[in-house]
This record gives structure tokens, sequence and C-alpha cells, in this order.
């Protein structure tokens, strides 16, 4: 821990830059004590870590003070000057004793009320998202920055993430979806942004690299994230994972591969209008292969040029493969937009851009245009040529 009390109640912060010199003497003529339980603890003042507070063994702070590694002690000392250099009023190791939580640094920004926590480590996702609705019940914006060590980039433009570090996943006030990073050996924040799943676990994301010292609040709170994304690697990967569903099929796709082999579908030959990134998509754990076949075999297939479909029917497909558990919705506690529906119409609204449906009103279509399924490689390979014409003018037209 990074703060105590002294027994007259003044608050020592070692979050601020003492002087080895000046604690060594405090120490000498000082005893301190934890705000949170009242005992007392040891100011460690070694060579080889930072300085810090530590209870004797057998305290009863564990639940608050977990074994903090030196990494999570420098990042949130680091975070807490970065706020105190920007004259933002904040608090290191601030306890709320109505929540009894504890969050890293509590500070206020244009008159609003933040609890930053700074992630090192995996905690049950149960607890994060306990602490996070504690935080939103009582006026808090809760804001979860992870380690950068914990972020594992396949590639320039890919990303693998768990369903624990999507839980720090958060939107800007312009509804850009982005997860917070930062590392305190390399003193930069990583955002990852425009994070578009192909799999449960893998992803397309664009990644930004800013030091601290050159990164404001605004920033963190809105940060410039690119929203293209290529859709030719985006394809290639989509095969990819095609084929090693064939080679490594999993006991949760076979009821999928059953209902599309019933319905005289081929995995191979699906449509290149199944299986599109969209700007929600990250909200479902789902892959988009799946749930975009499900949709178009429950609400598109079946209908015939000129056929309404409404928002209503879709939701209601949608929602029961959701009970069925053929979709999984991901839990993302610090998104507030995170509906099922606007993954529902972000793909319609993608598909009226592509000409096969046209808008009737806020929650109707009309089929304009039947989607052709391909039956050979052949026929597979020359609808993917001109989808990705039309794909690439929608692109433009953004």
């Amino acid at each position: 821990m990074l703060t105590a009390q002294t027994k007259m109640g003044e608050c020592i912060c070692l979050g601020l830059d003492y002087k080895k010199d000046f604690l060594l003497e405090l120490r000498s003529k000082e005893e301190f004590f934890c705000p949170i339980c009242g005992e007392s603890v040891l100011l460690k003042l070694g060579d080889q870590r930072i300085f810090h507070f530590a209870h004797k063994q057998g305290g009863v702070c564990h639940d608050f003070y977990e074994n903090e590694s030196i990494y999570h002690m420098e990042g949130k000392r680091q975070l807490y000057q970065w706020l105190v250099k920007q004259k933002i009023p904040s608090i290191l190791e601030y306890y709320d004793k109505e929540i009894q939580q504890r969050p890293d640094i509590m500070f206020k920004f244009n008159g609003e009320k933040f609890a930053l926590e700074y992630q090192c480590s995996t905690i049950p996702e149960s607890t994060l998202i306990k602490r996070t609705n504690s935080y939103l019940q009582n006026g808090y914006h809760p804001i979860w920055i992870i380690s950068s060590s914990q972020i594992h980039t396949k590639r320039n433009n890919m990303v693998t993430l768990s369903n624990f570090q999507y839980l720090f996943l958060r939107t800007s006030t312009a509804g850009m979806f982005y997860i917070p990073s930062y590392c305190p050996e390399k003193q930069q924040f990583h955002f990852i942004g425009s994070v578009s799943p192909y799999s449960i676990k893998n992803a397309f994301a664009h990644h930004t690299f800013y030091p601290i010292r050159k990164m404001n609040m605004n920033e963190l709170l809105e940060p410039k994230i690119n929203k293209q994304i290529d859709f030719s690697s985006w394809n290639k990967q989509i095969e990819k994972f095609l084929l090693n569903w064939t080679l490594h099929p999993s006991k949760q796709h076979h009821s999928f591969l059953h209902e599309i082999y019933k319905r005289n579908l081929n995995l191979f030959l699906l449509p290149p209008e199944i299986g599109l990134p969209i700007p929600h998509s990250l909200v479902i754990q789902t892959s988009p292969i799946i749930w975009q076949t499900y949709l178009f075999i429950d609400c598109i297939d079946n209908k015939n040029i000129g056929d309404l479909i409404t928002l209503q029917e879709v939701s209601f497909h949608f929602n029961k493969r959701i009970r069925r558990k053929e979709i999984v919705l991901r839990n993302l506690p610090q998104v507030k937009t995170g509906k099922s529906l606007y993954v529902i119409l972000d793909y319609l609204l993608l598909l009226e851009q592509l000409g096969i449906i046209s808008k009737m009103g806020a929650s109707t279509f009309q089929l304009k245009q039947k989607i052709f399924i391909p039956r050979t490689n052949r026929e597979k390979e020359e609808a993917k040529v001109l989808f990705f014409q039309k794909y690439q003018r929608f692109l433009s037209n953004r």
C-alpha cells in the first residue's frame, strides 16, 4: 500500500516524490496506521523495491490490500502523479466507507466523480462486475485500466482477448469502443480500439500508443480511434477460422454445424454477406459467422423479394437463440450500449448499404434482393469478387 496515517491522523501518500532521507527521519519518530483497519503498518524503504507501507503478518486487510506487485504499485503511482500534474483533485487508495471499496485512485473531473482501478492480475469476473456495478450505483464513473503486460498482440492489426480482458472495454461519448491499458516500464498508454472479433478470443484491432507525458485526461476518456478494418485480411482470417473448425471441431459448435447441414448449407460455401465485421459485434461472444448465419436462416432466407423484415421479428428469433445459448452475449459492465438490438441494427443497416434490403421505417425493412448461395467453389469466388466491389463502395461512402 502507498498510503497510511500517522497517530495524529495526517495522511502520508507515497505517490508523491518524498526523498528517502526525509522518510527515514519520519519513520524514526512516527508510527503509521492503515486507514481502513487501523492496524499498525511498517514503512518499507528498501533499495530494490519502491517505498511502500506493509501490514504486519496476520493483518485483516487482505481483501483490500492483496499482495500487490511492484509493477502494480509503480503503475498506480505514475497514474496518480499524472492526474496531480494536471491539477485534477485525486486521492490515492481512497477508501469509501459507504460501499466498502477502495479504488486505486479516486478523482474528480469536470464535476464528476471517478474511480480508477489499475489491474495487473486476473480476478474472478464476478468480482470485477460487482465492483463496477457498485461504483455505478453510487455515483462513480469507473475506469478500469488493464496492465499492458496482459495484452497479447498477435500482429499489428490483431489481438487475443480473454473474456476477463473484455470486461475492461469502455465507450467514448462518440460511441467508440476501446480498452485502455498502461505500462509503467515504458510509461505509456496503449489503447486497443476498433475491436472486431472473428472468434471468442481473437479479434482485429487498432493499436495506438501514447507516452503518459503527452496525454491528458480528456484523451483518456476520448481517445482517437481508427475505425477502418482491412476486409481482405478479415476474409482470409475467417477462412482460416472455418478450416480450423473442421479440423478441430468443438462440442459447442456441433449444434450449429448440424443445423446448417440440415438446411443444405455448406460451411465453406456460405455467401460473403455472412460473417461481416460490424461496430457492435464485440458485444457478442459468439463468432459473427455463427450469429449472422442464424439471422440469415431465421429471418432472410425464407423471405421473397418484396417481403418485409421487422426489427421485432429479428429480435424475437435472436433472443430465442440467446435463451438456447446458441448465441452468447459478453459481460461488458462499463458499456451502456451493449444490447443485442444494436448488433442487429448494425447488420441490417449494412445489408441495406449493400442493396440486399431497403429501409421502410424506423423498424421495418423490405427484401430487395435474395442473397445468392454458392453451390461450387467457383461460384463462391465469383460471388466474393462482386461482393468485394460493393463492400469497397460502402466503405468509401462512410
